[in-house]
């Protein structure tokens, strides 16, 4: 054989066997987290490693960029993030399974150091209780090293093998007809072809049985918290909400309907893993400065008191001008203001030390709301339903809080367990140390629903409607204007609450051409929306939504 042949035929074989190795280093990938997803099941499902780390780049991730990634993916954002991680997870084991063919201690030893990544991830979770938290990850990690240095030694030659070298040398494999062949399959120098492929589908296998065990066990943990939201009865509110008024929800094609049903209200927040917490175990905490009565109580307590029903209309600070994240719904709970002062808590502006109210959710999130709002008379709540039915899981079930008037973020923390009075001086919820204002009321907005965006209507009457709120203080006047003309008086419909959105209608003569719709709403203080833009931090967007469409 010429020495071209033999160059060609041998770097033939090397990208063949870092072929190899690559797909050594996704299996031993593939171990790595099915065996950490069913060791999760024995400790957590929110320490798996896609959850835990995906969890603190959430924490580190700055301001902006989740900002950025909300605008840009919508609700869709948590998957977005945990399918980026397993394409870098996936690269590097691409790489380390290369690495490993040729050095396979230092490929192993990459799969344990991300194994230590996800451990410290994992212990570092504000919601992480204990180091039994690293367990999956640095299993799942051990699991994966193993498995890539024995597969690696798979494709290394038997006589290779048995001296404990490390390059691999196949000088067995060539090609007749088109097909691969060995010459010595069985020969003292070839590569254990067949004990690669059974290590490799067994692997493969065990891995998937592994995996689909942890599933099934994580997704078991969750069965007594279904049952308890099952087995929840609302009673009837000791304070209703009064019925909608007539004319509240406009009959428009295309206008946000006035109630929003649970499955299309907005969710944004930080937990990867939706916490499903069983209603029976579930316990709030409420202590700290000016609590004068330290108590416990459990959902059954909750339930005994006195609940109030009330409309409210909630808002994410990470809502653009004219988004999409705002949204209106019956709430049902107890009045947060009754269980402070039960407590022995008042307000500042009657000497209360405590200017900061701190709830903790079970996943570890810290909001901070200002005691003042809380307890000025408002319907700031612990609710257990929504529209009539206990909380969805994903809208914080089994207990949330919420206050009309500020953003979420500095207010409606879901699956809280822990309320501690404290000062604004002394503590920054985590929000705050993102770089997002301690205070934040909702500023008065308004949207066009109808027409969309580069809509082209017929020229003639054409139904300019939407939606404006201004939570707590409630919409006063709504106005409309095309293009540079004059602003004209929209017609509002029936007020439900202040604490509601309220929907409008302008009927609107539109001639040929394109035409630049704006909307400018005043709220009961007399404040009007501002035209200047401003970003969603650090206490929401500021400005006027308008929409460009072509008449034709």
């Amino acid at each position: 054989m010429s020495k071209e042949a033999k160059a060609s035929r041998g770097t033939g074989v090397v990208w063949r066997q870092a072929g190899l190795g690559a797909l050594s280093g996704l299996l031993a990938g593939y171990a790595a987290l099915a065996t950490a997803e069913l060791v999760s099941a024995a400790v957590r499902p929110e320490s798996s490693p896609v959850v835990s780390v995906g969890g603190a780049a959430i924490d580190r991730t700055p301001a902006a960029v989740k900002d950025w990634a909300i605008r840009h993916f919508g609700t869709n954002d948590k998957l977005v993030l945990q399918l980026g991680i397993l394409v870098v997870l996936a690269l590097l084991a691409l790489v380390l399974g290369v690495v490993a063919v040729w050095y396979r201690r230092i490929g192993s030893a990459g799969v344990l150091l991300f194994g230590v990544v996800g451990a410290v991830a994992a212990t570092s979770r504000p919601d992480s209780t204990s180091v039994s938290d690293a367990l999956p990850s640095v299993v799942g990690a051990v699991v994966g090293a193993g498995l890539l240095y024995w597969l690696s030694g798979r494709l290394r030659s038997r006589r290779g093998r048995a001296r404990g070298e490390e390059p691999l040398v196949d000088e067995g494999m060539t090609v007749l007809g088109g097909r691969e062949a060995s010459m010595r399959d069985e020969g003292e120098s070839g590569w254990d072809r067949r004990g690669f492929i059974v290590a490799a589908t067994a692997a493969a296998a065990a891995s998937t049985g592994v995996g689909v065990l942890g599933r099934s066990l994580n997704g078991s943990q969750g069965q007594n918290a279904v049952a308890s939201r099952t087995q929840v009865m609302l009673p009837a509110p000791a304070s209703a909400a009064a019925p909608v008024p007539k004319g509240a929800g406009l009959r428009i094609k295309g206008v946000s309907p006035f109630m929003t049903l649970n499955q299309d209200f907005y969710r944004v927040d930080t937990a990867l893993v939706v916490p499903k917490v069983d209603a029976t175990t579930w316990r709030l905490r409420i202590h700290g400065k000016g609590v004068a009565r330290e108590r416990t109580l459990s959902f059954d307590d909750l339930l005994r008191m006195p609940l109030i029903e009330r409309d409210i209309t909630l808002t994410c600070v990470s809502n653009e001008v004219g988004g999409p994240y705002v949204g209106n719904a019956r709430w049902i709970g107890v009045r947060l203001a009754d269980l402070l002062a039960a407590s022995g808590v008042t307000p500042p502006s009657k000497g209360g030390p405590a200017d900061q109210l701190v709830a903790r959710s079970v996943d570890g999130m810290t909001i901070g709301s200002p005691v003042e709002d809380v307890m000025d008379g408002r319907d700031a709540m612990l609710a257990l339903g929504m529209n009539g039915q206990p909380l969805p899981f994903a809208h914080g079930f089994p207990v949330r809080m919420l206050v009309p008037g500020l953003y979420g973020y500095v207010s409606a923390c879901k699956w809280i367990q822990d309320i501690e009075l404290t000062t604004f001086d002394d503590y920054d919820s985590y929000w705050v140390k993102r770089d997002w204002a301690r205070k934040a009321p909702i500023k008065t907005q308004s949207r066009i629903d109808t027409p969309k965006p580069f809509a082209r209507p017929m020229a003639g009457m054409v139904m300019v409607a939407g939606v404006a709120w201004a939570q707590h203080r409630g919409i006063d006047k709504v106005e409309v204007r095309v293009d540079d003309g004059p602003w004209e008086r929209a017609t509002l419909a029936a007020e439900d609450t202040r604490d509601t959105w309220r929907q409008w209608s302008y009927a609107w003569e539109a001639t040929s051409g394109g035409h630049t719709l704006t909307v400018r709403a005043t709220d009961r203080t007399g404040e009007t929306q501002t035209a200047k833009r401003t970003p969603t931090i650090p206490d929401g967007a500021s400005g006027r939504h308008s929409v460009v469409v072509t008449v034709d």
